[in-house]
């Protein structure tokens, strides 16, 4: 497949970051044949490692469509880290800006340059105890339902072996395997027609994160979890859990 659309950027970071990939990890990628050889489209990948954009990015980079990030703001700023970050067309995401779409509209527009998306629709390393999926927010759904473009599910496993999701120090002994599978493309025609309702956009992110959930089942050869993990509702458990241990100890201190 012709690499087109690289650039120096992506061709230097290439250069700096494939060699110490290669050496750490060996690479068992499989789906390569689902990428479009043409047009935008947005790829959805889970995240379980602070290693795994590194390895999912050189398993895009050999298919020659390269992807494009969104990333925090300040990542953009300052020194050659910026400079790559820029040169690269890597998406800036300002969480401080009142503007909560400007990052989705800049997706929007590489899509419909013909460039490829790169989305981690749960929007931070996994807080699954056994590194399953967690329930996905709405921007990828949200990209897709407006551009109507294919969306590619892709599930990876062995980059968190190297490095685990929240871990200091890696794992180097023995050699570990990073494993990508892509899927083909996930069937949204189902919510073409209909209002981008907050509603819509949930369910199609559901039907996404099942169908990178089932690709790791695959990998993994295992079942996952039945419901998710949200944190969001972890959190509110958390938070009523800590509540009834504060009674509990004031009724406790009260009948001393």
């Amino acid at each position: 497949m012709p690499r087109r659309r690289i650039g120096f950027w992506y061709r230097f970071a290439a250069v700096i970051c494939k060699p110490p990939l290669v050496v750490l990890i060996k690479r068992d990628w499989r789906g390569m044949e689902h990428i479009p050889a043409e047009g935008g489209f947005i790829t959805v990948v889970n995240h379980n490692s602070h290693v795994d954009p590194f390895a999912y990015a050189h398993y895009q980079y050999n298919t020659g469509r390269v992807p494009r990030f969104l990333a925090k703001s300040g990542l953009f700023k300052k020194g050659i880290v910026g400079a790559a970050m820029r040169g690269t067309g890597q998406i800036p995401v300002y969480r401080e800006s009142t503007d909560a779409l400007s990052a989705f509209r800049a997706a929007i527009d590489a899509v419909e340059r013909g460039e490829c998306v790169a989305f981690y629709p749960e929007g931070t390393l996994t807080r699954d105890p056994d590194g399953w999926p967690m329930t996905g927010k709405t921007g990828a759904a949200r990209v897709a339902l407006q551009t109507k473009c294919p969306v590619i599910p892709v599930a990876q496993w062995g980059a968190n072996e190297l490095l685990p999701a929240y871990a200091k120090k890696p794992n180097l002994f023995p050699r570990k395997t990073h494993h990508v599978l892509a899927g083909p493309p996930v069937d949204l025609s189902r919510f073409y027609d209909k209002d981008l309702t907050p509603d819509v956009q949930r369910e199609a992110t559901e039907v996404i994160m099942a169908a990178i959930t089932r690709l790791l089942e695959e990998i993994r050869g295992e079942k996952a979890p039945e419901t998710p993990y949200d944190p969001r509702r972890e959190r509110i458990e958390q938070r009523r859990r800590t509540q009834a241990q504060d009674k509990a100890r004031q009724e406790e201190e009260q009948s001393k």
